[in-house]
């Protein structure tokens, strides 16, 4: 630092200490030493010492400001600038005229000349970035909040007076200079208060006074930054020593931390020379917080209540403009660096930060913008063009549904997905509502399966009428399940699939990083062969009628652990082994021929199955439909309609005729008006033929093209091709009448025993649309 002294004929004074940018450097840290000093010792000291300098500085300015006007006209020598290849330029010397309109005049343009100290030519972004460093204390009382005893009220009413009185300090000073001062003087000298004060000395003070107290400003509140930042594990082990507190609560470690990065700062010599980059990081912390104001202002957060009165979003926005704009005009390359540095600590942030006790400002925009957005998804606009399926899963253990969880996930295409589970019991007989706890590890399964559903769980004396409530009630407004997803009712013994999914894997200590206990011990274990179920035969088929009488299509999955591992990742199944995707799109338990066409249900079946056709893991599975031929039926006839339905839906799929099998002409018409063997009055012996016919026709197409593999028939052509990997089976309606139930379910299993992975899909609703 250059300390010069003139006297009060303008003579040029002694140099008091040592120059050169190595003693420079020594006094900078002899300072910075003494301000860590302090804010190591506590803010109590700070305090105390914060009002000793606003004593000195009041002093000085005051000398100051009596200068001006007790102080005659005189001419201030200025120091002779360097000239070409060392030479010295002839002496300058500036003018005080005392109050002057003459002088005022003269310093009303702009005339922006070279910085004498770096030599740079001046503009008004480089001036604005100097000057703006000194109304930069405004965020000091925040930074304190903590340490502060009323901190709602300390810091917008001591922000509010610091930036009057610094406002009308500054302008006072621009004022009174520009009345007195000539441009050589202002441009030349940014010391010439000490060349027109009536006690030179005391303007040192006065700036000394003002460098320690912007520096003890910024320093403790850097600190305590850095130890908000710290405690809450946002950048790990490299703020790891910013932690440390002193028995009293001080944090010390986190005031070395940042005197150690002043000190690096110091490094660059001049405050011209990094007052460009300190300016604008200084704008994007404050854009930072007014953009924060914005977000809590437009999410319309209840428990935001700003006191100022002209507080608005309005304002705020005008804010982060301003701050924006001043930051391209100081420095375009400054300004886009520090927007990229934030942008990466903010991926840094969203990578790294778990849940926090501080609020997500994001979590209150998204509320907002969903609740407006859903209230305007009205359910009277809807359109079958624009359908999309729509999922309430029901699980009773998710570690034996992991492949259906995931399978469900990819169906979805972009709808609403909802895992809902039912616990049994009764809340009148319990002393608190136990389904509350359960959603945290629900929200984790998600997580860690990887799949975009919501959780909604119920409590309900048995799983049928919880069933039915969640059918009734999830979702909201537009969004709510159109489909019901079931896991085949069978006798096959439960896996735990959290034991074989890598995505589950557990630490030997059944705990996950942080300390929170591990999934598996969050859900049961797996039914024991054997053991009696949460829901009945009879209840399993009346949950499905259930679901069919409140409209909603239902969806059978039976053996979907089964299915091919690469076809539930969230990749690409290009490079996978080939597969099959075979649709029935007719009821396998009707007794005569197909119609030639499919009804609303069987487009549901092809829909369903074209949209899992659509998910990159199943991009290289060939698509094939099975048309059944009745006795009378002329083989090409069917199969040109469908192709043709098929054209006008955008399908692409390689369709098949089947020849029809046992019992297809054998009714009476007036019989065959009545439907399917579930729902007519046959009896039971040829109900279980059919189906029997059924399963050996479906395993039979299954195997062919591989030879009679896993599920099909031991008279296979034994040609090597693609397997099936999902089979699409068209669900009859349960019978009307209840006591037929546990016998529909049996004829269910026999249609899709030893078939590999098969969802069993009725439709209600229309999902295609030929009309343009």
């Amino acid at each position: 630092m250059n300390v010069q002294q003139t006297d009060a004929t303008g003579s040029s004074g002694l140099r008091v200490l040592p120059q050169g940018y190595g003693w420079n450097l020594l006094y900078g840290s002899l300072l910075l030493g003494l301000v860590g000093g302090v804010c190591t010792l506590g803010a109590g000291l700070y305090a105390r010492a914060s009002f000793l300098t606003f004593l000195l500085v009041s002093g000085s300015l005051a000398s100051v400001l009596i200068s001006f006007v007790a102080v005659g006209p005189r001419d201030i020598p200025l120091t002779p600038q360097p000239g070409p290849n060392g030479s010295s330029l002839p002496p300058q010397v500036g003018h005080f005229t005392g109050f002057n309109s003459s002088t005022l005049k003269a310093n009303l343009g702009a005339g922006y000349a070279k910085d004498y100290t770096t030599g740079a030519m001046m503009t008004f972004a480089s001036v604005f970035a100097v000057l703006f460093n000194g109304c930069t204390g405004i965020m000091a009382g925040a930074n304190m909040s903590g340490e502060l005893k009323d901190p709602s009220r300390a810091i917008p009413l001591g922000t509010i007076v610091a930036v009057a009185y610094t406002f009308f300090i500054y302008i006072l000073l621009f004022f009174l200079s520009s009345f007195t001062c000539d441009r050589t003087l202002l441009q030349e000298d940014y010391g010439f208060f000490r060349a027109i004060s009536l006690w030179p000395p005391l303007v040192l003070i006065g700036i000394y006074a003002t460098s320690l107290s912007a520096s003890m400003s910024s320093l403790i509140g850097a600190s305590r930054i850095l130890h908000a930042l710290a405690q809450d594990d946002l950048f790990g082990v490299i703020l790891a020593p910013a932690k440390v507190v002193s028995r009293g609560g001080n944090p010390w470690g986190a005031v070395l931390y940042s005197w150690s990065l002043v000190q690096l700062v110091l490094l660059a010599g001049k405050l011209n020379t990094l007052a460009a980059v300190v300016t604008v990081f200084y704008l994007v912390a404050y854009a930072a917080v007014d953009l924060s104001c914005l977000s809590l202002e437009w999410a319309s957060a209840p428990n935001f209540r700003p006191t100022f009165s002209l507080f608005s979003w309005h304002t705020c926005l005008l804010g982060v403009a301003s701050c924006l704009l001043m930051m391209f005009l100081i420095s375009p390359g400054a300004a886009g660096g520090s927007l990229l540095l934030m942008g990466l600590l903010s991926a840094l942030l969203t990578a790294r930060g778990g849940p926090s006790s501080w609020g997500y400002v994001s979590q209150a925009l998204l509320f907002h913008q969903v609740r407006k957005y859903l209230l305007r998804l009205d359910v009277r606009k809807d359109h079958v063009k624009f359908w999309r399926p729509q999922l309430l899963l029901l699980v009773g253990n998710p570690r034996g549904a992991l492949p259906l969880l995931r399978l469900a996930n990819q169906l979805k295409k972009g709808g609403l997905y909802v895992l809902g589970h039912v616990t049994l019991g009764d809340l009148d007989c319990l002393p608190s509502d136990p389904v509350q706890p359960q959603y945290g590890a629900w929200l984790s399964l998600v997580d860690r399966a990887q799949v975009k559903a919501f959780v909604d769980l119920t409590l309900s004396p048995s799983v049928r009428q919880g069933a039915q409530h969640l059918l009734r009630i999830s979702g909201l407004g537009g969004m709510k399940p159109n489909t019901l997803v079931l896991g085949f009712y069978d006798d096959a013994a439960p896996e735990d699939h959290f034991l074989t999914d890598p995505a589950f894997s557990e630490p030997a200590d059944g705990t996950q990083e942080g300390g929170s206990p591990a999934l598996s011990t969050l859900f049961p274990p797996p039914r024991a062969p054997g053991s009696p179920r949460a829901l009945s035969p009879q209840d399993y088929v009346a949950t499905v009628a259930d679901a069919l009488k409140m409209n909603k299509n239902v969806v059978l999955a039976r053996a979907c652990g089964a299915l091919p591992p690469e076809r539930l990742s969230r990749g690409s199944g290009g490079t996978s082994q080939p597969h099959h995707v075979d649709v029935w799109p007719l009821n396998l338990l009707r007794p005569r021929g197909g119609p030639g066409y499919v009804d609303v249900c069987g487009l549901f079946l092809l829909q369903m199955a074209t949209i899992l056709g659509m998910v990159p893991a199943w991009h290289s599975a060939r698509l094939r439909i099975f048309l059944c031929l009745g006795p009378r039926e002329a083989p090409g006839a069917a199969e040109g309609r469908l192709r043709a339905l098929l054209s006008q839906l955008r399908i692409r799929a390689e369709v098949q005729e089947v020849v029809w099998g046992e019992g297809a002409g054998s009714q009476e018409p007036e019989e065959e008006e009545e439907g399917d063997f579930v729902n007519g009055r046959r009896g039971d012996a040829e109900a279980e033929a059919l189906a029997c016919s059924a399963n050996a026709l479906v395993r039979a197409q299954q195997g062919r093209g591989r030879g009679g593999g896993p599920g099909g028939p031991e008279g296979g052509d034994g040609e090597q091709g693609p397997s099936t990997a999902l089979t699409f089976l068209y669900l009859p309606r349960p019978p009307a009448d209840p006591a037929r139930y546990p016998r529909y379910l049996a004829l269910l299993e026999i249609l899709s025993r030893d078939l590999g992975p098969t969802l069993l899909i009725h439709g209600v609703t229309p999902v295609t649309c030929t009309d343009l």
